[in-house]
């Protein structure tokens, strides 16, 4: 079976073919970072109206690349969210007059979901369930246990920021360019992770939950003076020091927590997806902090948000469901993770 997936959930415009759900012939990607720099994160509007622009041309793109032809696709799988209303509905409505006009079936897609699935696509086999899924992304940051593919349990989740944008708003803070993930780990690479006392916010009603907001505040006290409303008039070396720091104090919550959940779930396999896992800081704390686990990470191709993972996904979503979701499918800008 041929899947055409379709993923415009943020900032990127994406197409792809996938063979069965894991055989990717074409992964095309077409990035809005240029337009949402100037801004240090993303501005809906113009992401809505970069995504008209692009869609058509990226179809084609991937269907080329894959050589096929629309009329050898046998199912579209789109993103239906979570994400920005007008971006999810450039990409609902293409998915939808695709599937008029070839008259073949749709599914709508988990965004979330296909995040944690790009993680086993290229594997061989799939890995033991239950197990732990981790998203760690510019929007989303989840801790669920994986029942099986389709069937999940939310353990934990952000109560305010995501890290993908707690990294964004600091970095941004420190007078470096968007997206903010790369650059604080670039430069934390000279700074002292010890200099600064940071500390991430912890839930009282659920400890598996994540909250970054506190400890962006005080990275703001930090960089521009106790009201935050100060010009950064830190040294180079200074600055260093608070990216190595925040970046220390974040991802040792994340490490702990995820350890924590993937003990009381009983599993030693955890898979990870989003953008944040390309962090090689982070994969190393988890490498020297769980040597017994099995840490199952996606290619870089399919860590950020792509159409392949949407594609591969959706395979296994029409599989289970043997029907299409009918054009009454509409975008959400949020999902639960169902149980």
């Amino acid at each position: 079976m041929l899947v055409l997936g379709i993923e415009s959930t943020c900032d990127e415009t994406a197409c792809s073919v996938v063979k069965d759900g894991k055989t990717i012939l074409s992964n095309i990607v077409a990035s809005q970072h240029d337009i949402h720099m100037q801004y240090g994160g993303v501005f809906p509007e113009l992401a809505s109206r970069r995504h008209a622009e692009m869609m058509i041309p990226v179809l084609q793109k991937a269907l080329k690349q894959a050589g096929v032809s629309l009329n050898e696709i046998d199912l579209i799988a789109v993103a239906k969210g979570p994400g920005l209303i007008g971006p999810l509905l450039i990409g609902m409505n293409t998915a939808k007059s695709l599937s008029l006009a070839l008259d073949i079936p749709l599914v709508g897609v988990n965004h979330i979901e296909a995040h944690l699935y790009a993680a086993i696509m290229e594997l061989d086999h799939h890995p033991s369930f239950p197990c732990l899924g981790v998203v760690l992304s510019g929007a989303h940051t989840s801790l669920v246990k994986i029942e099986s593919i389709g069937t999940y349990q939310s353990l934990g989740h952000t109560i305010d920021d995501a890290i993908g944008e707690a990294f964004d708003k600091v970095a941004k803070m420190l007078d470096l360019p968007y997206p903010g993930g790369p650059q604080i780990e670039q430069l934390a690479k000279e700074g002292n992770p010890l200099q600064f006392p940071f500390k991430v916010g912890q839930s009282k009603k659920n400890p598996l939950c994540f909250s970054f907001s506190g400890i962006k505040t005080g990275v703001l006290y930090t960089v521009r003076g106790q009201n935050g409303k100060g010009e950064n008039s830190l040294t180079t070396e200074e600055m260093a020091d608070v990216a190595a720091s925040f970046q220390q104090a974040v991802f040792e919550d994340i490490v702990k927590k995820t350890l924590k959940a993937a003990n009381e779930i009983r599993t030693r396999t955890i898979l990870f997806g989003g953008g944040v896992t390309n962090s090689q800081t982070l994969r190393k704390k988890f490498n020297k902090k769980a040597p017994d686990f099995e840490l199952l990470w996606p290619s870089v191709g399919l860590s950020l948000d792509n159409a392949a993972m949407i594609a591969g996904l959706g395979y296994h979503t029409y599989q289970a469901a043997r029907s299409g979701d009918g054009y009454h499918i509409e975008p959400m800008t949020r999902i639960a993770f169902s149980s």
